[in-house]
């Protein structure tokens, strides 16, 4: 089959693409369903799949990420995935080390992000509707099922009506966070730049509060505008998407690859650690640092040091030594003394 494509990118999309089709053709009923209006959305996601697809296997084909790609497959149905699933996708107790600002920021960053896309998409490619019945009532229609039926003035249609406008404060309240830390914060001052840290943020702000301005104008100005603030509304939307795979944003669908990652160190950790070949200190796997040699011979880089050893079996404070030791000519990663700063925040 992989002859009938010119690259494995081809074949992604294509086959991406047509399952599309086809969950469009049965959630929607024969495309009876699929909301015209939504149409740009349409063309938005199959632009982001194209550009997803494009840096996904590129960033899959470098030789260290093929290797946690293979092994973490392999390492899926570990005991621990399940823990480390929802630590990673679901409570991000990974940040809440980091404190509870980012933890929450993170939260409803990243949960906004999810959740109006469990919304949209579904409505977008007619695989979840509404229909009308009697004494105002609806009936939630899921791939041509009947799911349940809902008072329009209940608390479940409350919750169906404004899921956007709630996902869309989620939203607004996160880049705020995320902005008033990278005024305030020295550290996020110093590494960040506007294209790849502010303009993210700029577009979500600008997606949320349009949304929320067009739910402003249906309840309070009769619908007045709203043609024109939808459209801006939309190719907001599609130029966000089509940024998405590109930028600082792409760490949302890519997120779940930290799964592998993990299961990769704890399993191989839990089998052979590695010492430091100066201070005698365990700090790696031991099939971690022979992956990271292979690696480094694959990219044409060799760090086999004189004095017998590869600059890879050193841990990170006497990797940093040595390197002083290369400069100044004083054999400084022979001093079992860490440096004071090692662990200091910026």
């Amino acid at each position: 089959m992989d002859r009938a494509f010119a690259s494995k990118f081809a074949k992604s999309v294509f086959l991406t693409v047509s399952a599309l089709l086809v969950l469009m053709y049965i959630g929607s009923r024969l495309f009876v369903h699929v909301d015209l209006a939504l149409y740009g959305y349409m063309v938005g996601t199959f632009v982001f799949i194209c550009g997803f697809f494009y840096r996904f296997i590129a960033w899959g084909e470098r030789p260290p990420t093929k290797i946690i790609l293979k092994k973490g497959i392999k390492l899926l149905f570990r005991r621990s995935t399940p823990q480390t699933t929802a630590e990673h996708l679901v409570t991000y107790r990974f940040i809440w080390n980091r404190g509870w600002y980012r933890w929450t920021q993170h939260v409803l960053l990243g949960w906004g992000c999810i959740l109006s896309a469990l919304v949209t998409f579904p409505l977008v490619f007619g695989w979840m509707y509404f229909t009308m019945e009697e004494n105002r009532t609806y009936t939630v229609v899921a791939f041509g099922i009947d799911l349940m039926r809902i008072k329009a003035d209940g608390f479940l249609g409350y919750l169906f009506y404004n899921a956007l406008n709630i996902t869309a404060v989620m939203v607004i309240g996160g880049v705020c966070m995320a902005l008033y830390r990278r005024v305030k914060n020295m550290q996020a001052r110093a590494e960040q730049t506007f294209v790849y840290d502010f303009l993210p943020l700029y577009l979500l702000l600008f997606v949320s509060i349009t949304g929320l301005i067009m739910t402003f104008q249906n309840l309070f100005l009769r619908g007045w505008g709203q043609p024109v603030v939808s459209l801006i509304h939309q190719w907001a939307v599609i130029v966000t998407l089509i940024y998405l795979p590109f930028g600082k944003l792409a760490h949302i669908p890519f997120r779940p690859m930290s799964v592998f990652a993990r299961n990769y160190r704890e399993h191989y950790g839990e089998q052979a650690m590695k010492p430091c070949k100066v201070c005698g200190t365990p700090f790696v796997s031991v099939e971690q640092s022979n992956d990271v040699i292979e690696v480094l011979k694959k990219n044409h880089m060799q760090f086999d040091m004189k004095d017998g050893f590869n600059l890879a079996e050193l841990c990170l404070p006497c990797r940093r030594k040595y390197r002083m030791s290369r400069f100044s000519g004083v054999p400084t990663h022979t001093i079992p003394v860490k440096e004071a700063n090692q662990n200091a925040r910026g």
